[in-house]
């Protein structure tokens, strides 16, 4: 199916360890293709050489002796020590303090606050990260056919619903001195049977977002349809909270109940809690 990002309209490093802790016990376990830490299971070149499972699985030779990786050789003490050793998270030089126990990093890193945010425009076209501060001035630049509406009170109009495959429309809601994404999502979930999602995600953090509430609204016909959720942060994104239906949801049925000539009215209400 094809995908089209469209406004309201259609078209639109390593660580040094922590104090008291020798540093060059931890720099140990570089790796030395991509400088993140070698973490359990620890697995070693026959000349006894580490390299991190990641990088492990794109080589073909040891990047240190040349020699072969295979067959695969456990280098238990190493793992014995990396258990008793605090890593620093990955994002220490964004400004994360935190040192883990290995088996905690991975957990820690998928929500971790300094992590870069990634474009929150839905669809995968866009590929930009940087900084929460970069966001916006990013969705200006790159994104100028996103409309912004001004008011924690508006309506979100998508114009031509029906039109065929995977659609997306978006647009920017400004109040409270906070930006939000609108996005309403038409997925083909399987043959024949489309769905529409829609969400409101904060240009913030997750403890920003807590601030907020946000009501969705259909109405026409003498119908009404109404979701009311906390706002996601961008760090999270459009597909987690379609994957976990967080989020307001309707077939295209439901939708024609409220599409007057084949455009959707939504009445989008932000609250401070």
């Amino acid at each position: 199916s094809s995908r089209h990002v469209v406004s309201a309209s259609p078209g639109g490093t390593s660580g040094t360890g922590l104090p008291g802790q020798p540093p060059e016990l931890t720099a140990l376990f570089e790796c030395p293709v991509c400088f993140d830490y070698v973490l359990p299971p620890i697995l070693q070149c026959q000349a006894g050489h580490l390299v991190c499972n990641q990088c492990r699985q794109k080589l073909s030779c040891c990047p240190t002796c040349r020699g072969p990786l295979s067959p695969s050789i456990r280098n238990l003490a190493m793992e014995k020590v990396a258990s008793t050793l605090p890593f620093p998270c990955k994002y220490s030089s964004s400004g994360c303090l935190l040192s883990l126990h290995h088996s905690e990093k991975p957990d820690h890193e998928e929500v971790c606050e300094f992590r870069p945010y990634t474009c929150p425009c839905p669809g995968a076209s866009c590929k930009w990260h940087g900084s929460l501060e970069a966001v916006m001035p990013h969705l200006m630049h790159a994104h100028k056919s996103i409309t912004t509406l001004q008011g924690e009170d508006i309506v979100f109009l998508a114009t031509d619903i029906n039109l065929p495959g995977a659609v997306d429309w978006v647009m920017m809601q400004s109040c409270f001195s906070h930006h939000f994404m609108l996005v309403l999502e038409k997925q083909e979930k399987y043959e024949g049977h489309q769905q529409f999602f829609a969400v409101v995600l904060l240009i913030g953090t997750r403890k920003q977002a807590e601030n907020f509430a946000y009501r969705l609204e259909l109405n026409g016909n003498r119908r009404r349809l109404t979701w009311e959720a906390t706002p996601r942060s961008i760090h999270d994104g459009v597909a987690a909270a379609i994957m976990n239906s967080d989020c307001l949801v309707f077939d295209t049925s439901v939708a024609h109940l409220f599409a007057d000539n084949g455009n959707l009215g939504i009445n989008v209400t932000i609250s401070m809690c």
